[in-house]
């Protein structure tokens, strides 16, 4: 018998502080109800409500920005605009290695050279060498982007599928890249590729008696390899991005309701 009173006493305990909680948290649920948000949190919900809805625009001006400047670069060395031009080339040094037989020029007899040829042009003591990140061009031969080829391709193309993505999305469902593709098609090409030449620069510094020559890539690899990681970057990540919005779109009216 006293065990038995025990255990009622214990349950009727239990059962009185479940209800001294719940009784709690209705009163605090009912204060939060009646309490006006403050200013800050709701210019925070709508700036999230606004960049949900939008987002699409920031990433497609945040790459347009992106892109645009170290292609507006050269434009500037052209017109003699040098200080803002450097500027440039300055901000998107530690972003690129802006190495000149790698980069676009403009306002030349090229669009791209080879190391040899810009040593041909310009001769032994015009400071072009294997790692001249330096050398941002003359009249002679041009102007380089303050961007290599491989990443003017990769943001550019991120650029342009973003602005396709945007006028097809309202129209059609686009399901997000699998992963298995995303490797295959768009890092795996590039890793080949950007991987052959730089372990070709690299080799001859564990081999220093080998005859090895360094192994240069086309600049129209760079920009496939490029543009296939760009599309593939695009098309995984922006549907996932999207699916969430419409997620978070989906809760908000279930609350309302």
């Amino acid at each position: 018998m006293p065990s038995n009173k025990a255990e009622q006493l214990h349950d009727s305990e239990i059962t009185t502080a479940e209800v001294l909680a719940e009784v709690a948290r209705r009163r605090s649920a009912r204060r939060l109800m009646e309490e006006p948000p403050s200013r800050w949190s709701v210019l925070a919900a709508r700036f999230i409500s606004w960049f949900a809805h939008h987002w699409l625009f920031f990433f497609n001006g945040f790459f347009l920005l992106y892109v645009g400047f170290p292609i507006l670069a050269p434009v500037l060395m052209h017109l003699r605009i040098e200080i803002p031009a450097r500027m440039i080339y300055t901000i998107y040094r530690p972003l690129c290695h802006q190495l000149p037989q790698r980069s676009f020029f403009l306002f030349g007899p090229q669009c791209t050279y080879r190391l040899e040829e810009l040593t041909t042009w310009l001769g032994p003591d015009a400071g072009v060498g294997p790692v001249a990140q330096a050398f941002v061009g003359n009249e002679e031969v041009g102007f380089k982007m303050a961007l290599c080829q491989r990443d003017i391709s990769i943001y550019g193309t991120i650029l342009l599928s973003g602005l396709v993505y945007g006028l097809v999305r309202r129209r059609w469902t686009i399901s997000a890249l699998p992963w298995w593709a995303y490797f295959l098609f768009g890092v795996l090409p590039m890793l080949l590729d950007g991987g052959a030449q730089f372990l070709s620069y690299l080799l001859p510094f564990f081999w220093p008696g080998g005859r090895i020559q360094p192994y240069e890539t086309t600049p129209l690899m760079r920009v496939i390899t490029g543009g296939l990681f760009g599309l593939a970057t695009t098309w995984l990540s922006y549907p996932l991005v999207q699916e969430t919005v419409d997620e978070l779109d989906a809760q908000r009216a279930r609350r309302r309701t």
